[in-house]
């Protein structure tokens, strides 16, 4: 992390001309090839090796198939938000050898359990009920801690200041794998109103003596690697604007 002392600032107009002609990418192939060209030019631009940003795609909303597509192309950490959606789609990704799931949405303790059985990493871990109960199901996962910097309500995660207590209760529990933080900051369009969230908790992640960030979308990712991403949540780019979630 330490290259980040040199934070490039990217310009609005090439966000903007990224997203103008992003319409016209017809495959996935064409605009993960973007994507990748972002990470990578970012990163350059950052002075850190690319080889240390995993893109996390981003499916939910997404029929399995936008999985299979996608794992075809070389990609292999795929991220869902809710458990019963993934549920669903599991029996048609299980023979994907090397794919890697993490739960991206907010996770309700009861239903840790299942989560713990479909996934491989929950990014979303806010507190020590929800890490003793991941626990208690046996399976090693890894873990990331959900931190909340901004005050909006509909926003989940544990404060700054409990992140002392929330590290050791996850530390205590043999099944589960600390990896590091992870955010959401307020919507904007425009990046740079991220920056300070995701600064924030590049330094929580230094105080606590963890390497690995979650933070950055479509919109964003290279205002987050100049923060220190080392794992960009990458969805819209990737596969369009979702659809509606089918009603249940």
């Amino acid at each position: 992390m330490g290259a980040l002392a040199y934070p490039v600032v990217f310009s609005l107009v090439s966000i903007v001309a990224y997203w103008s002609v992003q319409p016209a990418m017809e495959t996935l192939r064409d605009r993960l090839a973007v994507v990748r060209s972002r990470i990578a030019r970012a990163a350059e631009q950052a002075r850190r090796d690319p080889a240390g940003i995993t893109l996390l795609a981003v499916t939910k909303v997404f029929p399995a198939s936008a999985i299979r597509e996608a794992y075809e192309l070389g990609l292999r950490e795929f991220g869902e938000n809710y458990v019963q959606e993934f549920e669903k789609k599991a029996p048609e990704v299980a023979a994907l050898a090397g794919a890697r799931y993490h739960l991206i949405g907010h996770l309700q303790s009861n239903k840790s359990s299942r989560a713990a059985e479909l996934f491989h990493v929950i990014q979303t871990v806010d507190s020590p009920k929800l890490a003793r109960r991941l626990n208690e199901v046996g399976r090693p996962l890894d873990i990331m801690l959900e931190v909340k910097l901004s005050g909006e309500q509909a926003k989940s995660g544990a404060g700054p200041a409990e992140l002392p207590v929330l590290i050791d209760a996850v530390r205590a529990c043999p099944n589960l794998r600390l990896l590091g933080l992870m955010t959401m900051p307020p919507w904007s369009d425009d990046p740079e109103p991220s920056r300070p969230y995701f600064r924030s908790l590049r330094e929580l992640a230094e105080k606590h003596g963890l390497p690995q960030l979650s933070m950055g979308m479509s919109h964003d990712l290279e205002t987050a690697i100049q923060e220190g991403a080392t794992c960009v949540r990458i969805g819209t780019a990737l596969f369009g604007k979702r659809r509606p979630a089918p009603s249940t």
